[in-house]
């Protein structure tokens, strides 16, 4: 059976049938993604945030944002690759791939979605809004980065990592050296992780011609995913230094390291479900993080 990491079990089987298409068109059946977006605009968030009902509500446009923007950003992502998704084993599936859903309705959900994230964005301040249109230059580019580049996971690091700046920019008003190698850090570290993801479709991306870091460095992944996950973790401990935190949190990153390097460790680029799993961590990893932010804090 083809390797496919679409989930039509659990709540998405209960959906009304016509609403299944959209749902997995919006990736609402693979959370992972909503939560790899809202990570870097979390730890800015609790780096910079002057108190904590501030804090609090940030976090929520944040969560919120991010649940609408990585619908949108799969919606334009499929809406450039339907041609190429017929052609790789795990994507063969989607929604627009498949015939499920047509162009024009996709177009359709695809404002509905933007015109949300525009009401959420319009809770921020200034700076932040701009930082927000910004992004969507980010979103549209990074389908064709594939294309073009053997690079496209750095367009994804660039354009996932973006909450960085933004939630700097919204707890803050302003932007610092620490933020900025709290952007970079996030770069590398979803780098790394979408090198070990774009190993589930290394063959098929070969035999269409679509171009990846996995393709790139293949049997060498392992090394390379290693180098980003460490240079992740340096700028980390920069930002940390910077932003004057406690030493607390110097010791609770002792945790994300731990999974980060339990997933170069692990590693096997010829098992697209262990990639797959291995991919998932990075939730931990996230969150790992985030919390030493916060003790750092404290």
């Amino acid at each position: 059976m083809a390797h496919t990491d679409i989930v039509l079990t659990g709540w998405v089987a209960r959906l009304p049938a016509a609403w299944v298409p959209y749902a997995l068109l919006a990736r609402a059946d693979r959370p992972i993604g909503f939560w790899l977006l809202f990570l870097p605009g979390l730890w800015a968030i609790v780096l910079a945030a002057a108190d904590v009902r501030a804090a609090l509500w940030l976090v929520l446009l944040f969560g919120v944002g991010s649940i609408v923007m990585r619908a949108a950003g799969c919606v334009v992502n499929d809406m450039w690759d339907r041609d190429l998704d017929r052609q790789v084993a795990r994507t063969a599936g989607r929604p627009l791939a498949s015939g499920a859903l047509r162009m024009r309705q996709a177009a359709w959900f695809l404002g509905v979605l933007l015109a949300v994230g525009l009401a959420i964005l319009l809770q921020l301040n200034g700076l932040a809004q701009v930082l927000g249109v910004a992004s969507l230059l980010l979103v549209a580019l990074y389908p064709l980065a594939k294309r073009v580049t053997w690079w496209p996971q750095l367009m994804l690091g660039v354009t996932f990592g973006w909450g960085a700046p933004m939630g700097f920019a919204a707890a803050s008003g302003g932007f610092s050296v620490a933020a900025g190698l709290l952007y970079a850090a996030a770069i590398l570290w979803i780098l790394g992780y979408d090198t070990i993801y774009a190993h589930q479709d290394r063959e098929d991306d070969a035999l269409v011609g679509v171009r990846s870091t996995a393709r790139l460095f293949a049997s060498r992944s392992r090394e390379f995913v290693g180098v980003c996950y460490a240079l992740t973790v340096l700028l980390l401990l920069a930002a940390g230094w910077l932003a004057g935190l406690g030493w607390g949190f110097f010791g609770v990153m002792l945790l994300p390291v731990g999974v980060l390097g339990w997933q170069v460790v692990r590693l096997d680029i010829h098992d697209p479900g262990l990639c797959l799993r291995l991919f998932k961590a990075n939730r931990e990893v996230g969150l790992a993080v985030g919390l030493a932010l916060l003790v750092g804090r404290l």
